[in-house]
């Protein structure tokens, strides 16, 4: 007598158990953006997210993070964005607005460069800003780097002036060009320019 292999019913699946399990999958994803997981620690990839890399020219700090999932900031990635755009001359850190880090993925997006963000001032304490205000005029009193909602910065393969430009179209708040010193701040202020 001839037998014929018989499949474990296991291992057929059908097109509505596959729908299934790819859902539970998202499901999977969203959790661990819910409960702040890290990506790497959840060991789970963010079907929807908004990734940023940073170098800090002043510490040498690198850091390439998921900063938005699935709907929602994720508290651990902010946490090292706000360390990494720490004071570094006092070594203190301020929470960076998330509006801030939209508007550099904007950037991002808009100029088609993923390459990471040179960061030349991330948050500035009360001291630092008024070190920095006695050596220069071009320093605001009341700095919007002192409230983490200001950024001067560079993209390495896009133009100043065109990052810039991006930056002004954004219209998310404040864009200042600075060639002579070649970066471009950004911050989420009042929309306003200056600079050449």
């Amino acid at each position: 007598m001839l037998l014929t292999p018989r499949r474990h019913p296991r291992t057929e699946t059908s097109e509505p158990e596959c729908r299934q399990r790819r859902r539970l999958l998202g499901g999977l994803a969203g959790s661990a953006a819910l409960l702040h997981l890290p990506v790497a620690q959840a060991n789970i990839r963010p079907l929807f997210g908004r990734e940023l890399k940073f170098d800090n020219l002043h510490t040498g700090e690198k850091l390439s993070t998921t900063y938005w999932a699935e709907g929602q900031y994720v508290s651990t990635s902010l946490a090292d964005i706000n360390h990494l755009l720490r004071d570094f001359r006092t070594g203190e850190v301020h929470p960076i607005d998330p509006t801030l880090l939209d508007l550099l993925h904007l950037l991002q997006q808009k100029a088609g460069n993923a390459n990471p963000f040179q960061i030349i001032s991330g948050y500035r304490s009360p001291k630092t800003n008024a070190q920095l205000r006695s050596a220069s005029s071009g320093v605001a009193k009341k700095s919007l780097h002192m409230q983490g909602r200001a950024l001067d910065i560079r993209l390495p393969g896009t133009p100043l002036k065109d990052l810039h430009r991006l930056a002004c179209d954004a219209k998310v708040g404040g864009v200042g060009l600075y060639t002579g010193s070649n970066f471009v701040h950004i911050d989420t202020g009042r929309v306003r320019y200056w600079g050449s």
